[in-house]
């Protein structure tokens, strides 16, 4: 069993940048593929971007440039570092996990293929 705990979520200006953290507990950390999906009002969770245990990248066409995810194993957490933001991209943002490497499987941008979720966490970007 996997715990998620996102973090970090909050009213920024458009342009702005936010560091979304995702704290990850109750098994080892390192072999997780993580993931970040985002679900805006009325539209359904959409895939943003997903680090395996590599250390290797897949991010959404929309984010490519602007977002950024990263990992410490160390801490056991990973972060999404996200640059020029748009209102566009306000939603609530959720942390997942998985045993298993989705990147090479084909299935990290599908939420279907996550065991473990977090609760959320809320960005607004005003205009």
């Amino acid at each position: 069993q996997v715990q998620l705990v996102e973090s970090g979520g909050r009213l920024v200006q458009t342009g702005g940048s936010l560091r979304l953290s995702c704290a990850a507990s109750g098994r080892t950390f390192t072999n997780y593929c993580m993931g970040w999906f985002r679900q805006a009002p009325g539209k359904e969770r959409e895939f943003v971007v997903a680090i395996n245990y590599r250390g290797s990248t897949f991010l959404a066409d929309s984010v490519k440039g602007r977002f950024t995810i990263s990992r410490d194993n160390a801490k056991n957490t990973v972060f999404l570092e996200m640059n020029s933001l748009k209102p566009e991209n306000t939603a609530i943002y959720y942390c997942a996990a998985d045993y298993r490497d989705l990147r090479d499987l084909g299935l990290v941008s599908s939420d279907g293929s996550y065991d473990y979720w977090g609760q959320g966490t809320q960005v607004t970007v005003s205009s």
